[in-house]
């Protein structure tokens, strides 16, 4: 694949209209999934049962040549699971790798919160490293190996929070909500023939737009996109201001100044800019602080959300000419 601008912004626009081919409406969601999947990131989707998270991901990896693996996740769901484990071969007199769900390219993992942490846990190592360690021996996951993790924002009973450590391992949290009216209508009307979302993906209508070997391309082109120094430092700022907001009592680290500078560049790709803008980084700013910020109690109880304090905190800190 020629590694030029006009290629990555057609590669990026043709991605997005065969996905909206199967996911009507949520733009938004399918524009943010992209930004973390070409900066090679993981993504925290929140939102309520049938609003199109699983066949989001499904789609995803159709259209973009990738293998796609889902897990369930559970109470009684142990870290073997997700790995996998060494099985004894009596007829070969040797241990004999079987792997687990985990070993794929675009991982759902449905409903993490409601594993305990240890299962969880099982998650770090791979997102961070793309590497797997059964019985002390480390397996290699593919390059573009990606966690969709989704969550039931209305559920408590059951389930278990991530850690922080663990949300700081999402680049972006992505609030799904139902579609609009007109677009509810459209999937109802669709539901009753033979193209609907599901059929669609099934038939084959989605065509791959590119194979997984030309991501590593386009994320390199990503590179070409200009950020300026004070475009820079003002995503550091923002982060910073996270710290010592008056409503905030855990701020977000580093790690969110780098997810928000390459959020910001991948965004403004999908824009079909070659340069990145202050309003690239404020746009980001929710999906990428939101997760990491731990609102102090009585903020809280007043009625306070994080989304209102990451307003504030936009508004507090000047933004470059």
């Amino acid at each position: 694949m020629e590694n030029t601008p006009s290629q990555l912004k057609d590669t990026l626009a043709r991605a997005r209209a065969e996905i909206a081919k199967v996911i009507i409406g949520q733009q938004e969601v399918i524009d943010l999934t992209l930004v973390a999947i070409f900066t090679n990131q993981h993504v925290l989707i929140e939102g309520v049962p049938g609003v199109a998270k699983t066949l989001l991901v499904r789609s995803l990896g159709h259209v973009l040549g990738c293998d796609f693996g889902r897990i369930q996740f559970t109470p009684d769901l142990m870290p073997a699971d997700i790995t996998g484990t060494n099985i004894f071969n009596l007829q070969r007199n040797e241990f004999t790798l079987v792997q687990g769900p985990i070993f794929t390219t675009f991982l759902l993992a449905d409903e993490i919160n409601r594993a305990p942490a240890k299962t969880q846990s099982a998650l770090l190592q791979a997102m961070q490293e793309r590497t797997v360690t059964i019985d002390r021996e480390s397996h290699a996951l593919p390059a573009n190996f990606t966690v969709f993790a989704t969550q039931n924002p209305v559920e408590s009973e059951g389930t278990y929070p991530l850690a922080e450590a663990q949300k700081d391992r999402f680049m972006l949290k992505i609030n799904m909500g139902p579609p609009e009216r007109s677009d509810e209508l459209i999937l109802a009307r669709r539901s009753l023939g033979t193209d609907s979302p599901e059929a669609m993906l099934q038939s084959g209508a989605i065509q791959p737009v590119i194979t997984p070997a030309d991501l590593a391309n386009l994320r390199f082109q990503l590179r070409q996109v200009t950020l300026r120094d004070e475009l820079v430092a003002y995503a550091v700022d923002l982060v910073r201001a996270t710290r010592t907001h008056e409503s905030v009592l855990v701020g977000a680290g580093p790690r969110a100044s780098q997810s928000l500078l390459l959020a910001s560049r991948a965004w403004a790709a999908l824009s079909g800019r070659d340069f990145v803008t202050p309003d690239d980084i404020k746009h980001l700013c929710q999906p990428v602080l939101e997760h990491r910020l731990i609102l102090r109690p009585e903020f809280e109880l007043e009625g306070a959300t994080l989304g209102e304090a990451i307003e504030r905190i936009l508004q507090s800190v000047p933004v470059p000419r």
